[in-house]
C-alpha cells in the first residue's frame, strides 16, 4: 500500500524519526544512570515499546489496566500501572498477578491501601505498590514529608503487601518554556522522591524503587542521584507542545495525521479537511506558548511545512485550514493530502487503532507504507 491509498484521517508514523527519538532517550538514561521504563500511554503499542527499550530490559509504564493486559499479552510483562488505582479495578490487577505478570500498582491513599490489603487477602495475591509523591504539580500524591506517606506505607507493609517504591511525576514542567526552568522542577521532583523513599526506609519498610518521569524532566535534569528509573512517554513521537518547550525540533515530530482537502472557501481564504476534533483532538496547549499552532501545523503530503498554515478551527469531523497568506489552493487542490503535526500527540492518537508506518526518506504520494502497528485503547 502507498500513503496515497490510505483512508483518511489516518495516523502516519515516520519510523526514522521515531528511532531517532528512542535512541536519544536511551542515551539520556545511560548518561543519568537510571533504568528507562518507557511510558506506554502515548504510543499504546507493543511494537513501539519493544523498540523503545532496545537491548535493555523489556518493561513498560501504563496508565490503564487495559494497557497492562495488552502489553502482558504481547510479551511485556514487567509493568508499572502509574495511575492511582480505583478499588473496583483490584480484581483485574489480581488476575494479572495470578497470570505471572510482574505488575506494580499505585496509590496515594491510606483508605485505598486498606482496600489493597483486603483484596490481596481475598484473591490470594501480594500486591506490589508504588506510593505516589506530590512534588509540586498537586495533581495527585502525598507530600514527601507528610504523615500520610508513612501511614500509607505502614498500612501496606503491615498488611503483607510489598511497598515496591515511590513514584513522582512533575507534570508542571509542561508550563516551562526553557530548559533552565525545567531543570529546576526536575531537581525538585528528584529530591522529593528520594526524600520520600528515605523516610520509608528509615521506618524499616523496604522501598527499592524511586521512579520519576516526564519527557522535559528526563531531557533537562542535571542529575538523577538516588533515582532508579524514569518514565517518559511522549518523547517517542514528540509534538508541537514539546517543540515549544524546547524538547525537540519540529522536524523531529514522528507522528502526523493524514487528511484530505474536501473543499475550498476562496472568499475566506480557507479550506476544510476531513480531520476534525476527533481526529486531531481539541487540545490547544500551544495557545499559551509564544507561537500558537492552532489545532495543528499543516504540512504537505511530503511532510514539508506550508508556511503559516495551521488548522485554525475544528468541528467533530472537519478541520478548517487558514494562514496569514490564506490557503495556497493551487498547492492544495480538492482531493489532495496534507499531514497535520499534533499539539498533544497523546490526545491526537487516542481515537485510532493503528499506525501506518513509513520509512520517512521517500517523499510524496508514492511513499510506501512499510507496516501497520496496532495500538490499544480504552480502560
Amino acid at each position: 500500500m502507498l500513503i496515497r491509498d490510505l483512508p483518511t484521517p489516518h495516523l502516519v508514523l515516520d519510523r526514522r524519526k521515531l528511532e531517532h527519538n528512542l535512541a536519544r532517550m536511551r542515551g539520556r538514561a545511560s548518561e543519568l544512570g537510571v533504568r528507562l521504563r518507557p511510558h506506554g500511554k502515548t504510543a499504546k503499542s507493543a511494537e513501539v515499546v519493544r523498540r523503545a527499550v532496545g537491548a535493555g530490559p523489556l518493561m513498560v509504564t501504563v496508565s490503564t489496566l487495559r494497557e497492562a493486559k495488552y502489553f502482558a499479552e504481547n510479551g511485556v510483562r514487567d509493568i508499572v500501572h502509574a495511575n492511582c488505582i480505583a478499588p473496583n479495578r483490584l480484581p483485574e490487577a489480581a488476575a494479572l498477578l495470578r497470570d505471572g505478570v510482574d505488575l506494580a500498582i499505585t496509590t496515594d491513599s491510606t483508605a485505598v491501601a486498606a482496600e489493597i490489603v483486603r483484596a490481596g487477602g481475598e484473591f490470594g495475591v501480594r500486591f506490589a505498590v508504588m506510593i505516589e509523591v506530590d512534588v509540586g504539580e498537586h495533581r495527585g500524591g502525598v507530600a514527601a514529608d507528610s504523615d500520610a506517606l508513612l501511614a500509607t506505607a505502614r498500612a501496606l507493609h503491615d498488611g503483607g503487601m510489598e511497598v515496591r517504591g515511590v513514584l513522582a511525576h512533575a507534570g508542571h514542567t509542561y508550563g516551562c518554556t526553557d530548559a533552565a526552568a525545567v531543570a529546576v522542577i526536575a531537581e525538585a521532583e528528584r529530591a522529593g522522591a528520594v526524600a520520600a523513599a528515605r523516610r520509608i526506609r528509615e521506618a524499616d519498610i523496604p522501598c527499592r524503587e524511586v521512579s520519576v518521569g516526564s519527557t522535559p524532566g528526563a531531557l533537562f535534569a542535571k542529575h538523577l542521584d538516588g533515582v532508579t528509573e524514569f518514565r517518559p512517554g511522549v518523547y517517542m513521537f514528540m509534538d508541537l507542545f514539546q517543540a515549544g518547550v524546547g524538547c525537540c525540533g519540529i522536524d523531529e515530530i514522528a507522528l502526523t495525521v493524514l487528511g484530505t482537502v474536501i473543499n475550498h472557501r476562496p472568499d475566506e481564504g480557507t479550506a476544510h479537511i476531513d480531520a476534525g476534533a476527533l481526529a486531531l483532538s481539541k487540545d490547544r496547549s500551544t495557545g499559551a506558548q509564544p507561537i500558537d499552532r492552532g489545532f495543528g501545523l499543516v504540512t504537505d503530503v511530503f511532510g514539508l511545512p506550508l508556511p503559516g498554515l495551521c488548522v485554525e478551527a475544528v468541528h467533530q469531523e472537519h478541520g478548517r485550514l487558514a494562514g496569514a497568506g490564506g490557503v495556497p489552493f493551487g498547492v492544495l487542490p480538492i482531493g489532495s493530502r496534507v499531514r497535520v503535526l499534533p499539539n498533544h500527540v497523546c490526545m491526537t492518537a487516542a481515537m485510532y487503532d493503528r499506525y501506518a508506518v513509513v520509512d520517512g526518506s521517500e517523499k510524496g504520494d508514492e511513499q510506501p507504507v512499510e507496516a501497520f502497528w496496532d495500538r490499544v485503547n480504552g480502560w
